[in-house]
C-alpha cells in the first residue's frame, strides 16, 4: 500500500507537516484555474507554507495566510493530486490589462522595467509558484507548465516575465556560484534589461563546482526564459530575485513540442 503525503491545514505555515493518508493509487495530477474563493485560500496556504519552510517568513495576516493585493487581479492555476484531492502546485498569472488596473506589475516592485514598456504583444506576468516538497520530482511542475503554456498560446500572449528566488541563507555562497553562469549564458540583449531596485551585496566565495540552481529557476531556463539583468534583494524572503523573460516565439522546441497544442 502506498502512503501520500498532505498539507495538515492547521499547521503553522512556518513549518511543513504531514499527514499520511492511505492509497492504493499513484498520483494523478491534473490543473484547474481557481474559481472558488476556497481554491484561492487552498493556494495562498500552500504558498505560506512552503515559502514559510524554504526562506523563513512569516506572513503578516491573522490566518497565516500568504496573500496581497495583487491575488484580486490574477488567475490562479491549482495543480491536484486527484487521487488524495490534495493541492501540490499553484501559480498565479497577472496580465498587462490587469497590471494597468493593479497599479503595476509585481516585479515593478522590485525591477525598473521602463525597458520593456515597448515590447510588442501582450505581456504576462507569473509569480508566487510553489510546489510542495513531496511532488517535486518533475511530474507537478510538468503539468503546471503545460497549463500555463496553453494559456499563453489560447490568449495570444507575446511575452512572460516574472521574478525566480535564490536563497541568501547560506551567506550567498550559493548565488555568487550561480550568477556567472546567468551573465555568461542567459542574459538577455542589454536594450531590454531591467534594473533592480535594491542591488544584492554579498561578499560570499563561490565554492567551484557547487553550484546549484533552485528548481523553478532550473525550470524556467529549460522554457527558454532568460535572465532580465543583476538580481534583486528581498529583505522578507532574505533571497535574491532574478529577472525572468520569455519571448514565447522563440520558445525552447522541447517545451513547444510537449506543450504548445493549441487544437
Amino acid at each position: 500500500m502506498m502512503q501520500a503525503v498532505a498539507l495538515n491545514p492547521h499547521a503553522n505555515p512556518m513549518t511543513l507537516t504531514a499527514v499520511v493518508i492511505p492509497t492504493r493509487q499513484k498520483p494523478r495530477l491534473e490543473a484547474r484555474f481557481v474559481r472558488r474563493e476556497h481554491e484561492l485560500r487552498e493556494a495562498q496556504h500552500l504558498r505560506a507554507q512552503v515559502f514559510g519552510a524554504e526562506y523563513g517568513v512569516r506572513f503578516d495576516d491573522a490566518e497565516g495566510l500568504d496573500r496581497d493585493a495583487f491575488d484580486a487581479y490574477c488567475e490562479h492555476i491549482n495543480v491536484y493530486d486527484t487521487a488524495n484531492h490534495l493541492l501540490v502546485a499553484t501559480t498565479r498569472l497577472l496580465t498587462g490589462e490587469q497590471a494597468r488596473q493593479a497599479g503595476s506589475f509585481y516585479s515593478a516592485h522590485e525591477f525598473d522595467m521602463t525597458a520593456l514598456d515597448r515590447l510588442p504583444g501582450r505581456v504576462l506576468e507569473i509569480g508566487r509558484t510553489c510546489v510542495h516538497p513531496d511532488y517535486r520530482s518533475g511530474a507537478a511542475i510538468t503539468v503546471l507548465w503545460s497549463a500555463l503554456s496553453d494559456y499563453l498560446v489560447r490568449q495570444d500572449f507575446s511575452y512572460l516575465l516574472g521574478c525566480a528566488s535564490i536563497s541568501l541563507r547560506d551567506g550567498g555562497h550559493n548565488f555568487a556560484a550561480i550568477m556567472p553562469e546567468l551573465r555568461e549564458a542567459h542574459l538577455v540583449e542589454p536594450a531590454l534589461r531591467v534594473v533592480p531596485r535594491r542591488s544584492v551585496l554579498v561578499d560570499a566565495v563561490p565554492v567551484a563546482g557547487a553550484a546549484s540552481l533552485p528548481p523553478l529557476l532550473k525550470a524556467y531556463l529549460r522554457m527558454g526564459c532568460r535572465i532580465g539583468g543583476e538580481a534583486c534583494w528581498d529583505p522578507e524572503f532574505q533571497c535574491a530575485d532574478v529577472f525572468v523573460l520569455l519571448d514565447v516565439a522563440a520558445m525552447s522546441a522541447r517545451y513547444a513540442q510537449r506543450f504548445l497544442q493549441a487544437g
